[in-house]
């Protein structure tokens, strides 16, 4: 099992930047994914998540408006699309995969948000 995030980088404010969180060794479509972050002396946060079968989508309200997730079955992939990024998003960003009991996590990818 393994999820590989990648995109993340260096980015001025107000910039945009789009993360993939590639999924292998189990069936991507069944789990719910999520997306999550940890800046530097903070707690892990909950993001965005995208269910499945329903696509239905939920947001940290601190994202609201600015972030979007999104998945593609037929790659084993999912998004975040982030836009109008501020100096608060800069953190490590990592991809989760769950159904019921069980959770995957990828290594994260790092965001920061600096001129």
């Amino acid at each position: 099992v393994q999820l590989v995030e990648s995109g993340g980088g260096l980015v001025q404010p107000g910039g945009s930047l789009r993360l993939s969180c590639s999924a292998s060794g189990f069936t991507f479509s069944d789990y719910h994914i999520n997306w999550w972050r940890q800046s530097s002396g903070k707690e892990r946060e909950f993001v965005a998540t995208i269910s499945t079968p329903s696509g239905a989508t939920h947001y940290h309200d601190s994202v609201k408006g600015r972030f979007t997730i999104s998945r593609d079955n037929a790659r084993n992939t999912a998004y975040l699309q982030m836009k109008r990024l501020n100096s608060e998003d800069s953190a490590v960003y990592y991809c989760n995969a769950r159904l019921l009991q069980t959770s995957y996590w990828g290594q994260g990818t790092e965001v920061t948000v600096s001129s």
